[in-house]
């Protein structure tokens, strides 16, 4: 049996990538599939990845975080697994077979079971000495539940509740929280043989406070998941509530300064310096206690409860009342004329088809996401004699090139007096894109300019977006389930989640 599945690796473009890709290529079993790299940096040159050993496809994002960058990653894809490697891992040399033989032994589980697989990481540490606060940090990656840092997913189950979160912009939670949506606390994602090394980067003085923005993080995770989310993920619930006491002491302390009570100053005083001392020595004791460890452990302790709790906060303004993630859809279906290009009735003639304004950058945008994407589109004028379908070929072809690529274009050659089935209001052209693709009625979305491109939609059980023209009837518009001015308009729609 045949194991079919994708690498992607998001990065923001470390020199570990480059590491890892060796090891991808010196693997004892050849990749079956191009590996996809997903490139996060806001900006640069592009990525020059890969000697011709492995093939590799780079795809760019503009920037967003993990969450997005492996959305991206997964919609590129089209095996029936996607496996996701952090560019800071190194995989055994090995990897790869046993990451095939680890899939091949879930097929023989029933889907809706197991749903994905975790490669099994080890965290080096340097001998010789007790590890650091930041070394022991990386380690706790080894006990870690559902990282991604080495793990496989059914494609389709990804895909069917909306992939990562992109609400998660760091690279925290983003991954337990998938792993939640997927069941994995109910036995539904299992640990394989296969094994990586995740050496431990270099950070600075301030890494640590900077870490504290994942109790923002925490805040999503308790609004998705509920107050008893950190059981259910395995996680550790942290010092969140020593934080608060530490900081609510500290300002304590400033309101008496301030309004010259010294006894609440010195309380205050005496509150916050007891609870950092505790903090500071908490993560002393265990540590190598070097100079320099001492010296960062005493600034960074003083600075994380005010840093933790000021993300707790900002958490608590961002999350408060958050809707259950959504994402984008998986395919989006187009109707061809006054949707995409200027409506000429019947029209056989390449020179005359004209885009909409916005199409071309509108569609772009979608397909930089990794979104499918098809026109159905009814074209009654080759039942009626009125043109041939080399010339609707033709057409369709002129089409292709001024708006970019689409994966399929499902016409209807029928007159309405043929009474067939795949003339829209019916669905049948839908449902033939669905099958083709793969794709779940849900996680697709029509977007057309009247009523039939809506009922087609409605009969596949599909989401559906009106983009009305002039002929299009008030009636119309008023039963559609949603509506935008242009096709622009939409896609900002379907980005924002609104589908």
């Amino acid at each position: 049996m045949t194991i079919e599945t994708t690498i992607v690796i998001p990065t923001l473009g470390r020199a570990s990538l480059w590491t890892l890709l060796d090891a991808l290529a010196s693997q004892t079993v050849p990749l079956h599939r191009p590996v996809i790299v997903v490139d996060d940096r806001p900006d640069g040159d592009d990525l020059v990845v890969g000697d011709g050993t492995i093939d590799v496809e780079v795809v760019r994002t503009g920037g967003g975080g993990p969450a997005r960058a492996r959305n991206i990653g997964w919609r590129h894809t089209r095996t029936p697994w996607v496996s996701f490697l952090d560019d800071d891992v190194v995989p055994d040399v090995c990897w790869y077979r046993d990451l095939i033989a680890d899939l091949r032994l879930l097929e023989d589980y029933p889907e809706q079971e197991i749903v994905g697989s975790q490669g099994r990481l080890t965290v080096p540490l340097p001998g010789g000495r007790r590890p650091t606060d930041w070394e022991r940090g990386t380690a706790g990656l080894e006990t870690s539940a559902w990282i991604t840092a080495d793990m496989s997913y059914r494609r389709d189950r990804i895909a069917a509740v909306g992939g990562f979160d992109e609400r998660f912009r760091r690279a925290f939670r983003e991954d337990a929280d998938l792993a939640l949506r997927l069941g994995a606390d109910h036995g539904r994602i299992v640990t394989g043989s296969r094994h990586v090394t995740h050496p431990v980067r270099p950070s600075d003085d301030w890494a640590s406070v900077r870490a504290q923005a994942g109790n923002a993080d925490d805040i999503l995770m308790r609004v998705a998941h509920g107050p008893g989310w950190h059981e259910r993920a395995r996680a550790p619930e942290g010092r969140r509530k020593a934080h608060l006491a530490v900081t609510a002491a500290g300002a304590l302390g400033v309101a008496g300064l301030l309004s010259r009570r010294r006894g609440l100053a010195t309380t205050g005083a005496m509150g916050w310096l007891a609870g950092t001392a505790e903090l500071a020595w908490h993560r002393i004791l265990p540590g190598p206690r070097t100079a320099d460890e001492i010296r960062c452990m005493l600034l960074t302790s003083a600075a994380i409860p005010a840093a933790a709790t000021w993300h707790l906060l900002r958490g608590v303004r961002l999350h408060h009342g958050a809707k259950a993630w959504r994402g984008i859809p998986e395919l989006v279906l187009l109707d061809r004329d006054g949707t995409l290009v200027e409506d000429v009735p019947y029209n056989g003639d390449p020179d005359l088809v004209r885009p909409l304004s916005g199409a071309r950058e509108a569609l772009d945008r979608l397909r930089a996401e990794g979104v499918r994407l098809m026109i159905v589109t009814n074209q009654s004028g080759i039942g009626r004699g009125l043109i041939s379908e080399q010339q609707a070929d033709a057409v369709d072809d002129r089409v292709v090139e001024l708006l970019g690529p689409f994966e399929a274009v499902l016409r209807c050659p029928h007159s309405p007096e043929d009474h067939c089935e795949c003339r829209k209001p019916g669905p049948e052209l839908v449902k033939r894109a669905l099958a083709d693709t793969g794709v779940h009625p849900d996680r697709a979305l029509m977007i057309g300019d009247i009523g039939s491109d809506i009922a087609a939609a409605r009969g596949a059980g599909v989401s559906a977006c009106m983009v009305p023209t002039k002929r299009t009837r008030q009636e119309e518009i008023d039963a559609a389930p949603r509506t935008a001015d242009d096709l622009s308009e939409a896609v900002e729609q379907v980005m924002g989640g609104a589908w």
